[in-house]
């Protein structure tokens, strides 16, 4: 069986890459391109969010019926 050496990465570490990136090399039109594809992310964290939100609110109300 193949085993793979390298570590994972931590958890968030390719976030905080973007983060610390130096964006002086960018033009404006990849920045604009770059503040869109952040905001496609944001919103699918947003709607993961929400679905987790669902998700709880139908445990807890199936778990809390009788009280």
């Amino acid at each position: 069986m193949f085993e793979d050496n390298e570590p994972r990465p931590a958890r968030g570490a390719s976030l905080i890459a973007v983060i610390r990136e130096d964006l002086d090399p960018y033009s404006v039109e990849d920045l604009q391109t770059r503040i869109e594809t952040l905001e496609a992310e944001v919103q699918r964290c947003r709607a993961a969010i929400d679905g987790k939100s669902s998700q709880r609110n139908a445990a807890d109300a199936l778990f809390n019926f009788g009280r």
